[in-house]
């Protein structure tokens, strides 16, 4: 199932492989993401393919500066027929959310995502609503463009489990995408290869993925780094420490393992932690590459031989 889902996504996006299982090791993980890129990359088409590929209700919400929390969470609407308040669903009440530009809307209309990315759930006038399982957001951002935005806090950039850069294609992979475009392959919605119960099942079986002891150990060691990391104002948190875990559970899944090895962890390190770390003044005038300093120090990060 997981081999179809992988060639479904990457026949309707285009190149960037790797970005397509980043993706799946997230939603395996019941995390959440951020993709961070210039527009016309195809960030809305991936969480759309994602969403038609499991057959999951999709939602998008298109952040501008008057979206109010409400809008997102839903409202308590008088009805005045039978005199009592009811609720009426928000934007959030959907399995995959996109959240277009969400550096676009206000800061108390982002927090307004906090309770239900962290916590699977909504409370609107005291009474709280579960959301739609399996939950994943995908929120975008354009990292270039200043004007009118809002930037993430450190606290609503830790409740996602990774941060994507998608990048332009190649010339190869860009003119195959001209020439599915030109013959209208990308009109038709991607096809169904499994239902949401079914990645509900895949995310218990990736949460039963064995850790040894010394991983773990393994693990925290990396993420304890960060926080020594003299370049580093901000290091990783014990939320990172758990993120990073789990997304090595689902890599070892998604390569049909049922045990995390030390390249799981290599491999999903840099996508978990850079966007939880924050460079000292210093490290950003000498304009020190976050993403190599963390490398370095999943590379110094002691191995445990087992």
């Amino acid at each position: 199932m997981i081999a179809e889902l992988k060639k479904q996504m990457t026949d309707y996006f285009v190149g960037k492989e790797e970005v397509v299982d980043d993706l799946l090791v997230c939603m395996l993980a019941g995390g959440h993401v951020l993709l961070e890129d210039v527009p016309g990359v195809g960030k809305t088409t991936l969480a759309k393919t994602l969403a038609g590929s499991v057959d999951c209700d999709f939602g998008r919400i298109q952040f501008t500066p008057d979206t109010l929390p409400g809008d997102v969470t839903g409202t308590a609407v008088y009805n005045m027929k039978t005199g009592d308040f009811s609720y009426r669903e928000g934007a959030i009440m959907h399995q995959i959310i996109l959240a277009d530009e969400i550096n676009r809307t206000s800061p108390r209309t982002q927090a307004a995502l906090l309770e239900a990315m962290a916590e699977g759930q909504v409370t609107v006038d005291g009474n709280v609503y579960k959301l739609p399982q399996p939950f994943m957001v995908i929120a975008t951002q354009n990292p270039v463009e200043f004007l009118g935005t809002y930037p993430l806090p450190e606290a609503q950039m830790d409740r996602f489990m990774m941060r994507l850069s998608i990048g332009y294609p190649s010339e190869e992979e860009e003119l195959r995408m001209a020439s599915g475009f030109i013959e209208g392959r990308y009109s038709k919605e991607a096809g169904k290869v499994c239902s949401s119960s079914d990645v509900l099942e895949m995310q218990r079986k990736v949460k039963k993925v064995h850790v040894s002891e010394g991983l773990l150990k393994y693990i925290r060691n990396i993420t304890d780094l960060t926080r020594r990391e003299p370049q580093f104002v901000l290091g990783a948190s014990p939320r990172a420490t758990l993120f990073l875990i789990e997304a090595a559970q689902a890599k070892a899944f998604l390569d049909g393992r049922d045990y995390v090895k030390p390249d799981d962890v290599k491999s999903v390190a840099v996508n978990t932690l850079h966007h939880r770390i924050v460079l000292t003044a210093e490290a950003k005038m000498h304009k020190t590459d976050a993403d190599k300093v963390l490398m370095s120090l999943v590379l110094k990060a002691k191995v445990p031989v087992e």
